[in-house]
């Protein structure tokens, strides 16, 4: 009784793209039925490319890997901010942050290339793909004040958090789109399939 109440309120808010790799199901015809009114994000030859494609299980493993990054950084980035303390490993910690930034853009770039045959701006993910060249903008900038010595430590700062601010709100399309795919497919890959992840 207690795992079922569980399991409903953990699937109001479940916007997991693999459930079928976790074990969580959800309720398929709900999401049929919400979904039936959206036009598909993937077409059944995309779908079948994403699921094939070694890079979907790439994305899925540095996706939540830059996101833990990001948190720990931002975490470092604030607290000098506030305290005027631990200004190097601040700065490390943003570096590190751009470098994941560079490897999930490759990384997606490819997996965009396998699915929908283009590198970048594919309709089904184009503004997510507009808004993620603000992202690396803002981090190269970063990274060029830094190596050039343009700005001081706290613009530096400032300009991480400019940084991250557009990453959220990327990664925010990104969740919503992963949510969009997920209602629009009832049955997820099993683990047993293959472990390619599903976006």
């Amino acid at each position: 009784m207690f795992s079922a109440a569980i399991g409903f309120v953990l699937d109001q808010f479940d916007c997991c793209p693999w459930g079928g790799i976790v074990g969580h199901n959800g309720n398929n015809q709900r999401r049929s039925l919400r979904s039936s009114s959206r036009p598909s994000l993937y077409s059944p030859d995309e779908r079948k490319r994403r699921d094939a494609s070694p890079w979907t299980l790439v994305q899925g493993i540095l996706a939540p890997a830059q996101f833990a990054i990001f948190l720990v950084s931002a975490a470092l980035v604030v607290h000098f901010l506030i305290t005027g303390e631990g200004a190097t490993l601040a700065i490390a910690s943003v570096v590190v942050k751009t470098m994941a930034l560079y490897l999930i853009m490759i990384t997606g770039s490819i997996w965009e290339r396998d699915v929908f045959g283009r590198y970048l701006f594919a309709p089904a993910f184009f503004w997510e793909d507009m808004v993620s060249m603000l992202v690396l903008a803002l981090h190269t900038g970063y990274l060029a004040a830094y190596i050039s010595g343009a700005l001081d430590t706290h613009h530096l700062a400032l300009l991480a958090l400019a940084a991250y601010a557009s990453y959220v709100v990327n990664a925010a399309q990104f969740v919503l789109k992963l949510r969009m795919a997920r209602l629009q497919q009832p049955t997820w890959p099993t683990a047993s399939s293959r472990l390619g992840v599903s976006a």
